[in-house]
């Protein structure tokens, strides 16, 4: 069996574990640390709290410092009304196009990599290559927090790291942060027949939403000069508004889940104080003149770091090598790339399918893009023989 049909094989089995993010992913965790360990991988697993997460990393070679990190989050997000035309869990094959839930966000960049396993082997004479495989991406990038922490408490230190999100196979050496909150609204319930006895949180939530979109408006007019990205600005979306259980109640709690995408730090600093400043001299007076116990709480999902674009850049100038691109890009969607950076990694993101593919129903990579990703980490090989500098 060729390597591209083992690859393909390899994805199909991994398509196969339903590892949504509220789910357990210690299945394909198992599955690839014995795969890895067949290898000859020197192979730990790292448990969440729960017990029911881990983290996989392993390593390929010499046991020193420095070597290559080929990064993959093992989760992926929910198929739950969505319109799928085949089985998400199992894969299908038609018109050049693999389907499957998580095919390209990122099972496929995986199935390849751990399939490359054996050639590393024979190749990773002069510095090692490491496999960091996590969980929770897709909510908020903790797996792979937790996975640094590890490292850094046992004194692993990877030079570089790949992160093989799709980019089409791409360079990507850039992309906005990702900051995910929830704000919680607690009023004070009542008969819809009388609401100037009651604190209404959805209507204080409603305001809420619209100093968001106000916020909004203002970071378009601020984009900084010659920024790279695609929008230009810091963005902000609001993607949930909850609250209430009849029309005629006076709903008691509310909550609205809302993300922004910084395209620099001091923009985050400036949307989180000034909501904080709209709260606490605006929606709580009024609402504390009613009830005096009212609150809003912010809560913070997760606040993911930005992958500042850098120079030199080992990770990017190999994949050029490998890829014959001359040229890197910039991204708004966030990766694990920032958090492997915060570690003093040179990091690179490269991987196959594209980004207009993942989360969607009928998710697909093509075949066009795995055999491009199994040649690039064909050529890495020869990397793993030179002494690094």
């Amino acid at each position: 069996m060729s390597g591209f049909e083992q690859t393909i094989k390899m994805l199909d089995t991994l398509i196969s574990f339903p590892t949504v993010s509220t789910d357990s992913n210690l299945g394909m965790i198992n599955f690839l640390a014995e795969v890895l360990e067949s290898a000859k991988a020197r192979v730990s697993i790292y448990h969440d709290q729960t017990g029911n997460k881990a983290n996989l990393f392993a390593t390929i070679g010499p046991e020193e410092e420095g070597g290559i990190v080929l990064a993959g989050h093992s989760d992926v997000v929910p198929v739950t009304d969505q319109s799928w035309t085949t089985d998400p869990f199992q894969m299908k094959v038609e018109g050049g196009r693999l389907f499957g839930r998580g095919a390209c966000d990122m099972k496929g960049f995986i199935a390849a990599a751990v399939v490359m396993a054996p050639k590393f082997l024979k190749s990773a004479k002069r510095r090692p290559i490491h496999f960091a495989f996590t969980y929770d991406e897709e909510v908020g990038c903790f797996g792979a927090k937790s996975l640094i922490e590890c490292l850094k408490q046992e004194q692993v230190n990877p030079k570089m790291a790949i992160v093989g999100e799709p980019t089409s196979m791409r360079i990507i050496d850039g992309h906005k942060g990702c900051y995910e909150y929830t704000t919680h609204f607690c009023g004070q319930g009542g008969h819809g027949s009388l609401p100037d006895t009651g604190v209404n949180a959805i209507e204080y939530a409603a305001q809420y939403v619209c100093e968001l979109l106000h916020i909004k408006k203002l970071l378009e007019k601020c984009a900084p000069v010659n920024s790279l990205y695609d929008p230009p600005w810091t963005t902000i979306s609001t993607g949930r508004f909850t609250g209430g259980n009849a029309r005629n109640v006076i709903p008691e709690q509310a909550r609205v889940e809302w993300e922004m995408r910084p395209v620099c730090e001091e923009d985050a600093d400036y949307v989180k104080s000034r909501l904080h400043h709209f709260c606490n001299h605006v929606l709580l007076p009024e609402m504390q003149k009613v009830c005096p116990s009212s609150r809003i709480d912010l809560e913070i999902v997760s606040e993911i770091e930005d992958f500042e674009p850098t120079e030199p850049n080992e990770a990017k100038a190999i994949l050029a090598e490998l890829t014959g691109l001359s040229e890197s890009d910039v991204v708004s969607f966030g990766t694990e790339a920032g958090i492997y950076q915060s570690m003093g990694m040179n990091v690179a993101v490269c991987g196959p399918g594209s980004i207009d593919q993942a989360h969607k129903p009928d998710e697909y990579v093509t075949v066009e893009q795995m055999e491009s990703c199994l040649k690039m980490l064909g050529g890495l090989t020869a990397k793993l023989e030179d002494r690094p500098e």
